[in-house]
């Protein structure tokens, strides 16, 4: 199954309309905290690389210290034991990163320049099995030789990518009476590196159209 892969906006509202059991949703929806940085909208600049993909068989034993996972040049990280082993994620994100399937893992990691370092920046998201709910969106980037993660966010349902060099995240809104599998709109904050930290540059919000509903049933003449 692939995750929210497709354009920021587009593809977190699809993610969320997609969910089909309410139960997993709402214990998804369930996890709610604050953004440690302070990331936005658009097309990815290089496509994430999925969890259907992504395998860890060295998870019995995750690296204590996941900020100082060694940065090798061109290679792709093992983003399963990164989140694992990072003390900033939450013990209950850190429940929802498990095999959906086999040793296959839900998670949608991205590779870009979003800091301005020598090697490029890694963006993970940690979504559900099955519905593909977005529960946390993290940012690692080299410092002196290993990840150090500079940005989280685990207020599902939530997803990151990066556009144009900055950080784009997507958040579904809930109003009052709005069902799990339909939010009412979304903010999209995007967010730019400066100083050493991310910073808001600037939010919008976006309304989702009500579908249509049944016609009325035709009551036949007495």
């Amino acid at each position: 199954m692939r995750g929210l892969t497709g354009a920021g906006p587009d593809r977190a509202r699809s993610t969320a309309q997609a969910a089909t059991t309410v139960t997993s949703v709402l214990a998804a929806l369930a996890l709610v905290a604050t953004a440690c940085g302070t990331g936005g909208t658009g097309a990815r600049d290089e496509g994430p690389a999925h969890a259907d993909s992504v395998t860890d068989p060295r998870l019995s034993a995750p690296s204590s210290s996941p900020s100082r996972m060694p940065v090798s040049a061109g290679a792709r990280v093992d983003a399963v034991r990164l989140v694992k082993g990072d003390p900033t994620v939450s013990a209950v994100v850190k429940r929802e990163l498990k095999p959906c399937v086999a040793d296959e893992y839900p998670v949608d990691v991205s590779y870009g320049n979003l800091t301005g370092g020598t090697a490029d920046d890694v963006v993970v998201n940690v979504l559900t099995c099955g519905n593909a709910v977005g529960v946390g969106s993290y940012v690692y980037r080299d410092q002196d030789g290993a990840y150090k993660n500079v940005f989280k966010t685990e207020e599902p349902p939530v997803y990151a990518e990066i556009d144009r060099g900055d950080l784009v995240v997507t958040m579904q809104v809930y109003e009052r009476g709005d069902p799990v599998s339909s939010p009412s709109g979304e903010n999209v904050i995007t967010y730019r590196w400066a100083a050493g930290r991310f910073t808001e540059e600037f939010r919008t919000h976006n309304d989702y159209g009500k579908v249509a509903g049944t016609e009325p049933t035709p009551v036949p003449d007495s």
